[in-house]
């Protein structure tokens, strides 16, 4: 089996290796790829997404699986070019894909469904904004479009919310676009992961991203900071509610309204008091959480997808292993107003835990930093505090200059 993958961060790379281990020993390929990928798979040596989808038909690629959400809604968008030339594709059509590309389609999704989520309002102007606030805070600002996880803020007070309706509408750093006020949830979060193949899904492995920079939640908003996984993590009562009123609803809304899925859907939910409420659809799997997951999957992955990807759906092919499994981000410095690259990056060699590269380059014999998110570091163990203090012991091994690191990792909120 031949298999393109395409995305070039931590979340790909720990796609790659799971998919190379299925029993059929596929052939992996990826675009655009990074170096730490290309130790394990081929670079597709493509200049767009013609170029790319011409090599695939050409080296008659099996399947072809989106990682980053970019690719989904750019242009015609992936999954609608591979089906044009007979490759199949796990991951959503762009039309599906709005469900993440837009979040005001996606919350227009789910009042039309009846999910739970919270209240919200789409504006066009600080000024609209400001009167859809009306001076109640906490309150979450979110843009509508994509914004590599950095697009949202929850402001405790007029000051914040000033900013970021400065960043939106004046600096415009995140492109243009509308913004959503929306009502403050409280509640721990968790990501809900399914399978999804047209009418049918299946839930994968739970998690919980660490979304502040820094310990105790605090700081800015970045990507993911870190992450943490287990069959474990809520409670069997909870997963059958969330699957009752949200996945379900979920998979039944997009065949109602017409929107073909194949591929992971991811749930960002907030366990509230009133019950569990969707915050965000991504429509590819999380990042970090992809990191703390994929070690604990065992099975046919490759499989999977590819029946999944034609409309086979084979949920006997995965399971996921008893016990736990932590992602610490290594992050550079500046990062998430801005990133710093070509830092050296010490002590990889002395760490025992699995390291995927999240915006690193390889210089000769060494690595260094090329991104914001530089590395996940990610340990296994048969309970939650053998992973954490494995993943934190591990983390601490890696450095360079200006790291960042959250050291409460799969402590809070547990």
């Amino acid at each position: 089996m031949k298999i393109a993958v395409i995305g070039k961060g931590g979340r790909e790379q720990a796609l790659v290796e799971t998919l190379a281990a299925s029993p059929c020993q596929p052939q992996i390929f990826s675009f655009p790829g990074s170096d730490a990928i290309f130790q394990t798979a081929q670079p597709i040596p493509a200049q767009g997404m013609d170029d790319l989808i011409s090599w695939m038909v050409e080296h008659e690629i099996d399947l072809c699986v989106a990682g980053e959400e970019s690719y989904l809604v750019k242009g015609e968008g992936l999954a609608n070019r591979c089906a044009a030339a007979g490759i199949p594709c796990w991951g959503p059509r762009k039309e599906s894909a709005q469900l993440e590309a837009s979040k005001e389609f996606a919350k227009n999704f789910l009042m039309r469904h009846h999910i739970p989520t919270g209240k919200a309002v789409a504006v066009e102007s600080a000024e609209a904004a400001r009167a859809a606030i009306a001076g109640q805070f906490p309150t979450v600002l979110k843009f509508d479009g994509l914004a590599a996880g950095k697009g949202v803020a929850v402001c405790p007070d007029a000051a914040s919310a000033e900013a970021f309706l400065d960043e939106v509408f004046a600096q415009k750093r995140f492109g243009e676009g509308r913004l959503l006020v929306e009502e403050f949830l409280t509640g721990p979060e968790i990501s809900i992961f399914a399978a999804v193949c047209d009418d049918q899904y299946l839930i994968l492995c739970p998690a919980r991203d660490y979304k502040r920079l820094q310990d105790g939640d605090e700081g800015p908003n970045t990507g993911g900071m870190g992450a943490v996984a287990s069959r474990f993590l809520t409670d069997a009562d909870t997963l059958r509610t969330i699957e009752n009123s949200i996945v379900a609803p979920t998979v039944a809304g997009l065949q109602k309204d017409g929107l073909p899925y194949r591929g992971f859907l991811y749930f960002g939910l907030m366990l509230t008091p009133q019950g569990p409420k969707v915050i965000e659809y991504n429509c590819r799997f999380g990042d970090p959480e992809c990191e703390a997951v994929m070690p604990l999957l065992r099975g046919d992955l490759a499989g999977f997808c590819l029946a999944g990807a034609k409309g086979e759906f084979r949920p006997e092919l995965i399971t996921f292993q008893e016990g736990w499994s932590v992602c610490c981000i290594l992050a550079s410095a500046g990062y998430p107003a801005t990133s710093h690259s070509g830092d050296l990056i010490s002590g990889l060699e002395q760490c025992r835990a699995r390291v995927f590269h999240c915006g690193t380059r390889k210089e000769q014999d060494h690595w260094v930093s090329a991104g914001g998110r530089v590395l996940a570091i990610v340990a296994t163990g048969p309970s939650l505090d053998a992973a954490r203090q494995a993943a934190h012991a591990e983390a601490a091994k890696v450095d360079f200059p200006g790291s960042q690191r959250r050291s409460d990792i799969a402590y809070k909120n547990m």
